[in-house]
């Protein structure tokens, strides 16, 4: 379990996903899920005020309300670190940094976020607006730490340059785009500069998307049935490269061996590798949670890694 500075929680290896709450899982599927997640000793659940926006009818902010709703059900706040994120539903200039938090707060239903994300770096803030707003938040006592997404290494770094110099809080964590088959994401990378910074500096990462769309829970099989997901066509994609029917066959070979299923190996290799503090991944059903949670006990030997790691290296 990773242990970080800025909370006072032993943070769970698996940080639960909200991006489907309110999306393909409805209220009471959320809360079954949740209760599944903090029954196992999960305590880090992962949203954004944007999810789920997307889907007709909803305007975002339904994840956040239905996690809101939960703690208030269970009496549980102090006791779960809520990870939320601003800036898709409009620009993160100070005044509106501050109205997006306190609209979240109000759909979680508490006086404190744990960790607000940037969940995009708008460049056209300039970083002594945006971090001298976060840092009035922190302040405030309305967040805990901050932390961005989808951050290149150059703005990273230059955005902490920036806090240090100002005297702002600074971002302790970040969310790339990294899984066992999108190693090196075209848009933000995170192996190579900005895995090395956040190593270097002690940034907690929490990676999005580790199962790839839900490919790499081995729900998607070279000639096997079309599966009914929001995400299939996304997922399938992968069987069209070589790496991807390539890290099936490690996956299956190394599950077998582990007497336990692919989506716990997939996690688990994300989990053991360089500034990794836990992966995210989402759960529509309790029988979808099932099968990542063994990844809080799972170690993978040196061999087992190397093979998923050479599997994903083909084209």
């Amino acid at each position: 379990m990773a242990n970080t500075a800025w909370t006072n929680l032993t943070l769970f290896p698996l940080a639960l996903g909200g991006n489907v709450f309110g999306w393909t899982a409805d209220e009471t599927e959320s809360f079954a899920v949740l209760d599944a997640y903090a029954a196992a000793g999960g305590n880090h659940i992962d949203t954004a005020d944007s999810y789920s926006a997307w889907v007709p009818g909803n305007s975002g902010g339904e994840s956040e309300t239905i996690i809101g709703n939960w703690m208030k059900a269970r009496g549980n706040r102090d006791q779960i670190m809520v990870a939320t994120k601003a800036g898709r539903l409009g620009r993160l200039t100070g005044a509106n940094i501050a109205t997006f938090a306190d609209a979240s707060l109000r759909r979680l239903q508490s006086d404190y976020i744990d960790l607000f994300y940037m969940h995009d770096d708008h460049s056209d803030v300039p970083l002594e607006e945006s971090l001298g707003a976060l840092d009035a938040l922190v302040r405030a006592g309305k967040v805990r730490a901050i932390a961005a997404s989808n951050f290149t290494a150059a703005r990273l770094a230059e955005a902490r340059e920036v806090s240090a110099r100002e005297g702002f809080a600074a971002y302790v964590a970040l969310q790339p785009y990294y899984n066992l088959v999108e190693r090196r994401h075209d848009e933000i990378p995170y192996e190579g500069p900005l895995q090395d910074y956040v190593v270097a500096e002690h940034v907690d990462v929490f990676p999005f998307f580790s199962l790839a769309m839900g490919f790499l829970a081995g729900k998607y099989r070279p000639g096997g049935e079309q599966v009914q997901s929001a995400r299939a066509a996304g997922a399938a994609a992968y069987l069209e490269t070589a790496r991807g029917p390539a890290v099936l066959t490690a996956l299956d070979q190394i599950a077998a061996a582990h007497q336990t299923n692919v989506a716990a190996v997939a996690l688990a290799w994300t989990l053991a590798q360089p500034g990794i503090a836990a992966p995210i991944a989402s759960a529509r059903t309790t029988d979808q949670l099932a099968q990542l949670l063994p990844v809080a006990e799972l170690r993978l030997a040196e061999d087992e890694l190397a093979a998923l790691t050479q599997a994903s290296e083909l084209e």
